[in-house]
């Protein structure tokens, strides 16, 4: 199964809000259902039990709806760990959305700003992650951005993302069809799997960017999650 290049409806300009609204929601329900907070928290655990560490600062780029550092938030508290969260995303409806989703967590900031260009100084961070954002971009793109992000991030960048298969595929594009009659849901979760990567291609492109040592891990169902550790 090849990669695919075409674009997903959602990175298209001026679609109708009520279509990105509900494909959002359908986005969260999607993130909390098939893993992606676990995959998410997995990756954060990790590093806090590994660097022994009890508070962190985290840039979340491309937040979308802001349900990724909700979910932080709520693990966060849990474990009586301290978070501040900086959930950056430049779609003016999307941060909206954002902010209605994280407004019961003062740990969480949500900043209009580009991903290409995040509006921070170097080392603001702890960690820098990207959820279910990469696939979205070229190869080239990939390696660009995170070597923009790799100076923000004190510790490590953390990437939680697809592996393409045909069966990842066809199963989220069954489903879609089951539960949703929202077009850009309907298009966008295959194609999302579509033009993600390989594990093999994940671990090339982590080392064609060259921002640090990384280490990367096969998720079910079908995701990938990978720490790249700040170099020094």
């Amino acid at each position: 199964m090849k990669r695919s290049y075409a674009k997903e409806m959602m990175d298209l300009p001026d679609q109708p809000r009520e279509l990105l609204e509900q494909d959002l929601r359908n986005l969260r329900i999607i993130n909390r259902r098939l893993g992606n907070y676990r995959n998410v928290v997995r990756g954060l655990t990790r590093l806090v039990e590994t660097q022994q560490i009890d508070r962190f600062s985290l840039l979340d780029v491309g937040t979308g709806s802001g349900d990724i550092p909700a979910a932080i938030a709520r693990w966060a508290r849990r474990n009586g760990v301290a978070v501040r969260i900086s959930a950056l995303e430049s779609e003016p409806v999307t941060v909206a959305q954002a902010a209605l989703q994280t407004r019961d967590f003062s740990e969480v900031t949500v900043v209009r700003g580009d991903g290409m260009a995040p509006p921070f100084h170097a080392a603001s961070f702890d960690f820098v992650l990207a959820s279910q954002l990469l696939h979205h971009f070229s190869e080239e793109q990939i390696i660009r951005l995170l070597r923009i992000w790799s100076p923000l991030a004190r510790r490590a960048i953390i990437v939680s993302d697809l592996v393409r298969h045909p069966l990842a595929y066809y199963g989220i594009r069954l489903l879609t069809k089951l539960f949703t009659r929202n077009a850009m849901t309907r298009t966008d979760a295959p194609l999302s799997v579509a033009r993600a990567f390989t594990l093999a291609e994940w671990r090339a492109l982590l080392r064609e960017a060259d921002v640090g040592p990384f280490q990367i891990f096969s998720v079910f169902p079908f995701r990938v999650m990978a720490l790249i550790f700040a170099k020094g």
